[in-house]
């Protein structure tokens, strides 16, 4: 990896920025992302939790039946019980392709909205994880996450070497993830699980440090207003949120206590 030269200049405007205008302009560009990247992992965790007190009881006699050693209400059983599961589990994936495909023609404010909405469908989808693993545990790997993403994006944000030649391998490794889990849905094979959860916490650490300095330079180089600059940080605030999401369950998943 070759070091890269910041662009203290925006092109494209007839003028020149000083260097303190872009390091002004750039920590409020990142400031904004990780804003929006904190309101939406707490707007999941809310979600989460306020599924997971509807889905449970502690009181057998108000439980319809068992899952991991909790105890089911109707609505728990119809969420994790039913088709309908699946139609939580896939619906993040949908507002994903929705990013995808309307991004360019949003609004910022529209762009922030269906990414808050995004958030609240993950964590409904997310809250299964608190039938499968003690509360405690999950805390625990939540703020193990939040120490290790802050590590990796503030070197990401700070080193002087380029981590553009990452970008393709760590796609790759995310590829080659799906389909390993794919695989390992029909074989349930705890050693294939237990690779995959170590790989994919390296994959999507890396892609914390990768997508933090992408993320600056789009900053330096793209020379937005103020609008555009608005949507893309709600789209690095997309990015970072999924890499947040990702390395917590391959995280949970190693180190995580069970429900019995």
């Amino acid at each position: 990896m070759q070091p890269y030269e910041q662009n203290q200049y925006a092109s494209g405007t007839g003028f020149a920025r000083t260097a303190a205008q872009v390091d002004q302009g750039l920590r409020a560009f990142m400031l904004g992302v990780y804003n929006n990247m904190v309101l939406g992992l707490a707007i999941s965790a809310l979600v989460a939790l306020g599924v997971n007190k509807l889905a449970t009881t502690s009181d057998p006699a108000q439980a319809v039946t068992r899952m991991g050693g909790v105890y089911l209400t109707e609505f728990g059983r119809t969420l994790y019980g039913t088709p309908l599961m699946w139609v939580v589990a896939l619906a993040p994936l949908a507002f994903i392709f929705f990013f995808s495909f309307r991004m360019d023609r949003m609004t910022a404010a529209a762009a922030r909205t269906t990414f808050f909405a995004f958030a609240a469908v993950m964590g409904a989808s997310l809250s299964t994880l608190l039938i499968r693993y003690t509360g405690a545990s999950v805390v625990q790997v939540f703020f193990i996450t939040a120490a290790a993403f802050g590590s990796l994006s503030l070197w990401g944000y700070t080193t002087n070497r380029s981590l553009s030649g990452m970008g393709s391998f760590l796609i790759m490794g995310v590829v080659g993830l799906i389909i390993a889990s794919l695989a390992n849905f029909f074989f349930q094979s705890s050693a294939l699980q237990f690779g995959i959860s170590v790989i994919g916490v390296l994959i999507f650490a890396g892609l914390t440090a990768y997508d933090t300095q992408k993320l600056k330079e789009m900053y330096l180089y793209g020379n937005y207003d103020t609008e555009a600059a608005a949507k893309v940080s709600v789209y690095g605030a997309l990015q970072l949120y999924l890499d947040f999401i990702n390395m917590f369950q391959f995280l949970l998943s190693l180190l995580g206590n069970r429900n019995q």
